[in-house]
């Protein structure tokens, strides 16, 4: 008896190699480019990104020296120049210097139940509408710069000073 397997069987099994082989060696076609698909965060994104910016520029001031007239980290701060720093240098958002013109600005009232990171805050500390200013960073909490010989600091919406001077609240749109 012969090993030979018989001829039929010899050449459909080489056929069959032949196509596997074939089949794994062929190459795929390459993109035409290389380049990723440019990806645009919506604007609510956006917006909650700016607002995480603000917050985390905002606490990472704390300890920082108050001075009157102050705007940035090395000369200290006052409450405006503050809000004026983090808002620039956070988002990009350029502001009025003063708590006045910040009172002053057009934009819709945020009620205090409804306060968001970011949210400026304003306090009748003097006896005039809105005579300082800080940035709530969520949690009852706001950041600010509260008088001279004093230091950045977080401070608790619910303590008795805060909250009875407490006047009102303002989203800037980011």
């Amino acid at each position: 008896m012969s090993n030979a397997l018989p001829i039929h069987r010899s050449l459909n099994f080489l056929l069959c190699l032949s196509l596997l082989l074939a089949a794994c060696s062929q190459q795929r076609s390459k993109p035409t480019s290389t380049a990723l698909p440019r990806f645009t965060a919506p604007a609510a994104r956006q917006g909650v990104t700016a607002a995480n910016n603000i917050l985390f520029r905002a606490i990472g001031l704390v300890g920082t020296p108050y001075h009157y007239g102050g705007n940035t980290p090395e000369t200290g701060f006052d409450c405006s120049g503050l809000v004026d720093f983090v808002f620039r240098d956070a988002a990009g958002v350029v502001l009025p210097r003063t708590v006045g013109d910040l009172a002053d600005l057009q934009l819709p009232a945020v009620a205090r139940n409804d306060l968001q990171a970011g949210d400026l805050i304003f306090f009748d500390t003097t006896s005039r509408h809105a005579s300082h200013v800080g940035i709530y960073v969520g949690e009852d909490r706001f950041v600010h710069a509260p008088n001279e010989g004093g230091v950045v600091r977080l401070d608790y919406l619910s303590n008795v000073y805060w909250r009875q001077h407490y006047d009102s609240a303002k989203r800037i749109p980011l």
